[in-house]
């Protein structure tokens, strides 16, 4: 693990720290690229995630979501002491079982799911993870499909 403190900052609605440029290039170096996402495992103040290491602006940054920042009782403008490595697990969300079968059952929804962008993919297939009841996961299967033949808006996003 490498370990660095750096002072909480925002961009837009979203906390982030930048890391070190020696702690930056050892992780490029083991994950074998210089662009796109770094999967990492951290630990903030000693509290383990597991994280993504983004590019944006120019600059990686290493976003601090409410539940990481709640569990070291850190806020904006506060530094944090991180361990970082990188994570070559694969990251796999696996897709809602009544998503699947929807989609299965409606091969326009099915074509245009398999088209749209990986990240928009993912967001949609994350979004059933966060649904508590049997009424809302059926009710929300439907506003997907919806959304994926064009009916609709779905996940804050207009018709793909």
């Amino acid at each position: 693990m490498l370990n660095f403190a750096a002072k909480i900052e925002i961009i837009g609605i979203n906390p982030y720290v930048l890391l070190p440029e020696t702690v930056l290039e050892k992780l490029i170096e083991q994950a074998g690229q210089h662009k796109g996402k770094i999967p990492v495992r951290m630990k903030i103040d000693g509290h383990e995630f597991i994280q993504t290491l983004v590019k944006y602006s120019g600059q990686w940054r290493l976003y601090l979501h409410a539940e990481m920042r709640k569990a070291a009782q850190k806020q904006l403008d506060d530094e944090v002491t991180i361990e970082i490595a990188f994570d070559p697990e694969e990251r796999i969300v696996p897709i809602h079982p009544k998503l699947q079968k929807a989609l299965d059952e409606n091969p326009q929804a099915s074509e245009v799911f398999a088209k749209i962008s990986p990240s928009l993919r993912l967001e949609i297939v994350r979004y059933f993870t966060f649904l508590k009841t049997e009424s809302s996961i059926d009710k929300n299967v439907i506003r997907a499909i919806n959304f994926l033949e064009g009916r609709e808006r779905f996940v804050g996003r207009d018709k793909p």
